[in-house]
C-alpha cells in the first residue's frame, strides 16, 4: 500500500476515541439486582463476550435493557463492545444511558472518562463536561487521564460559548463539477482566483494526485483535470501549494527514488503551459522524516510546511524556509512559539498578503480536536498569539485546512461528509471541498489585490523574460520578486491595501521600467491589467522615474525616494560604459522661470545623490526643461501630475 503524503491528515480525519475499556474488566462487573431472570441474561452475555461472540452478546444485553430498563450495567457492557467494534455513536448512547441510571461510584471512573471522550467526538459538549467532572471527582488513586480531562473541560467551555455566538455562516459544499471524487482536500487558489488547485483521490483505493479547476468569468468552476503528466505519477502527489502567479508549484510526494525522507517536498515551475520536471527541494528543506502540507508566499519565495522531524515542540510542527538570492532554499527553521505547541501543529496557509498565517492545531484550547487558528506577523518576524476562528469553521470534527482568497472575500476548506447510518469507521466517509464567505473577524490583516499583464520588448513587441520586483516605499523593503514568463511574458504581482509601492521590471540589456502604486488611502483597490514595454539600453532611449518624490515647489528628495535612487545606482554600476542625462520637468502651474529653476534643481538633486554613491560625474549630466516638454495636456490634475517628472535618458 502506498504511503499517503497527506498522512497524518487522513488519519486525523479518521481518529476514533483512543481509549478502549478492556472487555474482561466489564465481564467482572457486578449486576445491581438479585432478579434471577436478569442475572441469567447478564451471565449469558458475559459468556458470549468471553467467546468473542460480540453480536450475540449485544443482542442479549439489548433484551436485558428492554426487560429491565432501570439497570445501568448492561448499557455499559454493551457500550464497551460497541466501541471495540467501531460503532462509536451507538457506544456513546449506551454509555450515556447506562451512567445516567447508576449512582456516582469511584469504580466507574474509567466509564466516566470513556463517555467524556465519546461525547467530545460527537460534539456533545454538555454530556462531555459532566462526564469529565465525574471522572476527576472519582479517579483519586491513579488519575493518569486527569490532565487530558482538565484540558477537555476547557475545550467544552470554549465550544459552548463559541456555538452560542457563531462567527459567520456554515461553509457550503461546492457544487458540481467539483466533489466528484471520494476524497478531495487542501484547496489553494492563484492570486487572481483563475485556478483552484486541490489534492484528490478518485476512490478509496486510489493514490493522491493534484487536480486543477479553472474559474470562468461568471464565477463557476470547470471540471477538474490532472495538473500535468509531468507532476502526477504512480507515486502519491498532493498537498500542493501554488504561487500567486500560478507559475511555482510545491507539493509533497512519498517513497520516491533518491528521496531524503519517506515524504518529501518537490518543486516545479511553469513556462507557458508546461510544468518542469519536479525537483526535490533538498536537505535544507526536507528531513529523514515526514515533510508535507506546504504553503507558498504570493511570490513563491517563502515556504511554510509541516514536519515531524526531531527537535520540534510537538510531534508535528510548522517550519519555514526562504529562497535566497543564489537560487537555493535556506535551512528550514522551526517557526517556534506561539505558533508551534506541544500538540499537533499542521496544515499552514500563508495569506497572499504575507502577514497572516492560518493553521490547524490541537495544542490550544478550542472545540476539542484540530481547530483552525490565525495569527499575524509582527515587526521583526515574530507572530502574535494565535486566535481560534470559532464556530462554525471549527467544529467537534478535526479540521483539515483553510484557504482565503487574496481579496479576503472567499474561503475554502475541506470536510468529512456527515456519517451515513451504518457506517462503522470514520475513514469510510468521503472528504469534500467547501466554500464560504469570509466574515470580517477572521480575514487576513491586510486585503490584497494584484496587477498582472505581460512584459514585451518595446521594439519587437515580443514577450521577454524579466525580473519584476515590488518594494514597500515606506520601508525600502523588497516584498515580492517574480519573473515574467519567458514564453508569453505573463506576470502577476500581489499588492496590499494600505501600502505604497514601487515596482520595477528589468531584463538584461534593457532599461528598467519604474512604476508606482499608492494604496495608502481608501481609493479603488481593484485588480489592474498592465502590460510593460521595456526599452533597450540604447542612445536616445529614456524612462520616467515614477518613484522620486518632492514636496510642492521643493527640490529636496523625500526619504521614500531612496528605493528608486538605489535602483539607479545599481543600473549605473551594471552598465559602466553608459552615460545619462537626468532631466527635470514640471507642469504649467507658476511662472516659466520658476518652473525652469525648479526642474533644474530637482534634476540636480538626483545627480548629486548618484555622485555621492560613487557614480562618476563624467558619466552624468543634469538639465531642467521646465514646462516645455509635457507628456499630456495640462488640462487636469492627473495630466499635470504626469508632466511633473524626472526622466533618465541614455546619451
Amino acid at each position: 500500500m502506498r504511503r499517503l503524503l497527506s498522512v497524518p491528515f487522513v488519519v486525523l480525519l479518521a481518529l476514533a476515541v483512543s481509549e478502549v475499556v478492556p472487555l474482561q474488566a466489564v465481564a467482572q462487573a457486578k449486576l445491581s439486582t438479585t432478579n434471577t431472570k436478569a442475572r441469567n441474561l447478564w451471565e449469558k452475555a458475559q459468556e458470549q463476550a468471553k467467546d468473542r461472540e460480540f453480536t450475540k452478546a449485544i443482542e442479549t444485553l439489548t433484551q436485558l435493557n428492554q426487560k429491565f430498563p432501570s439497570l445501568g450495567e448492561p448499557y455499559l457492557m454493551k457500550g464497551s463492545m460497541l466501541k471495540a467494534m467501531g460503532e462509536n455513536r451507538a457506544a456513546f448512547e449506551a454509555y450515556r444511558d447506562g451512567i445516567a441510571k447508576l449512582p456516582l461510584d469511584p469504580a466507574r471512573a474509567t466509564d466516566y472518562y470513556t463517555l467524556g471522550e465519546l461525547a467530545m467526538s460527537f460534539g456533545e459538549y454538555t454530556t462531555a463536561a459532566d462526564s469529565y467532572k465525574k471522572y476527576l471527582k472519582t479517579a483519586t488513586k491513579s488519575p493518569r487521564n486527569a490532565p487530558r480531562a482538565q484540558r477537555q473541560l476547557l475545550n467544552c467551555e470554549f465550544a459552548l460559548k463559541a456555538m452560542a455566538a457563531p462567527t459567520g455562516i456554515q461553509p457550503e459544499r461546492l457544487p458540481g463539477p467539483l466533489n466528484t471524487y471520494r476524497f478531495q482536500y487542501f484547496p489553494a487558489l492563484t492570486a487572481d482566483s483563475r485556478f483552484l488547485l486541490f489534492t484528490g483521490r478518485p476512490t478509496a483505493e486510489s493514490g493522491e494526485d493534484l487536480f486543477v479547476s479553472r474559474q470562468n468569468k461568471d464565477g463557476t468552476l470547470d471540471a477538474p483535470a490532472s495538473i500535468s503528466p509531468a507532476i502526477n505519477t504512480s507515486y502519491n502527489e498532493g498537498a500542493g501549494t501554488i504561487s500567486g502567479d500560478g507559475k511555482t508549484l510545491v507539493f509533497a510526494s512519498c517513497d520516491r527514488p533518491n528521496s531524503v525522507g519517506n515524504c518529501d517536498l518537490y518543486i516545479s515551475r511553469r513556462t507557458g503551459n508546461t510544468w518542469s520536471k519536479p525537483q526535490n527541494l533538498g536537505r535544507n528543506v526536507n528531513s529523514p522524516e515526514w515533510d508535507s502540507q506546504p504553503t507558498l508566499s504570493a511570490d513563491g519565495r517563502t515556504l511554510y510546511f509541516t514536519s515531524i522531524r526531531r527537535g520540534g515542540k510537538g510531534q508535528e510542527d510548522i517550519y519555514v524556509t526562504t529562497l535566497g538570492a543564489d537560487g537555493n532554499w535556506t535551512l528550514a527553521r522551526n517557526v517556534g512559539a506561539p505558533v508551534n505547541t506541544a500538540g499537533k501543529d499542521m496544515a499552514p496557509f500563508i495569506h497572499a498578503s504575507g502577514t497572516t498565517l492560518y493553521y490547524v492545531t490541537d495544542g490550544l484550547v478550542g472545540m476539542g480536536g484540530l481547530d483552525i487558528y490565525r495569527c499575524e506577523q509582527l515587526v521583526g518576524g515574530k507572530w502574535n498569539t494565535p486566535q481560534n476562528l470559532g464556530y462554525p469553521l471549527n467544529t467537534f470534527e478535526n479540521e483539515a485546512s483553510l484557504f482565503i482568497s487574496s481579496d479576503n472575500r472567499r474561503g475554502f476548506c475541506s470536510r468529512s461528509r456527515a456519517a451515513a447510518p451504518g457506517v462503522k469507521q470514520e475513514r469510510d466517509r468521503p472528504v469534500e471541498l467547501f466554500g464560504f464567505e469570509v466574515p470580517k473577524e477572521i480575514r487576513a490583516r491586510e486585503t490584497s489585490t494584484y496587477t498582472q499583464g505581460r512584459v514585451f520588448d518595446a521594439f519587437t513587441k515580443k514577450p521577454i523574460r524579466a525580473d519584476v520586483q515590488l518594494y514597500d516605499l515606506n520601508t525600502d523593503e523588497l516584498v515580492q520578486y517574480v519573473g515574467s514568463d519567458a514564453e508569453n511574458g505573463e506576470y502577476t504581482v500581489v499588492l496590499n491595501e494600505g501600502r505604497q509601492y514601487a515596482m520595477y521590471a528589468a531584463a538584461d540589456k534593457y532599461l528598467m521600467k519604474s512604476l508606482s502604486f499608492d494604496y495608502s488611502d481608501k481609493r479603488s483597490f481593484d485588480p489592474l491589467t498592465l502590460d510593460i514595454y521595456l526599452e533597450p539600453v540604447r542612445a536616445g532611449r529614456s524612462i520616467v522615474l515614477n518613484n522620486l518624490f518632492f514636496d510642492t515647489k521643493q527640490y529636496e528628495l523625500k526619504p521614500k525616494s531612496r528605493t528608486e535612487l538605489n535602483r539607479l545606482v545599481g543600473f549605473m554600476k551594471q552598465y559602466p560604459d553608459v552615460q545619462v542625462e537626468v532631466s527635470g520637468h514640471t507642469d504649467d502651474v507658476g511662472s516659466d522661470d520658476d518652473n525652469q529653476l525648479l526642474s533644474q534643481n530637482r534634476a540636480k538633486s538626483v545627480y548629486t545623490y548618484l555622485v555621492s554613491q560613487g557614480v562618476k560625474a563624467t558619466r552624468l549630466r543634469f538639465r531642467g526643461y521646465g514646462e516645455t516638454k509635457p507628456l499630456s495636456p495640462n488640462d487636469s490634475e492627473e495630466h499635470r501630475q504626469q508632466n511633473r517628472r524626472i526622466e533618465l535618458r541614455i546619451l
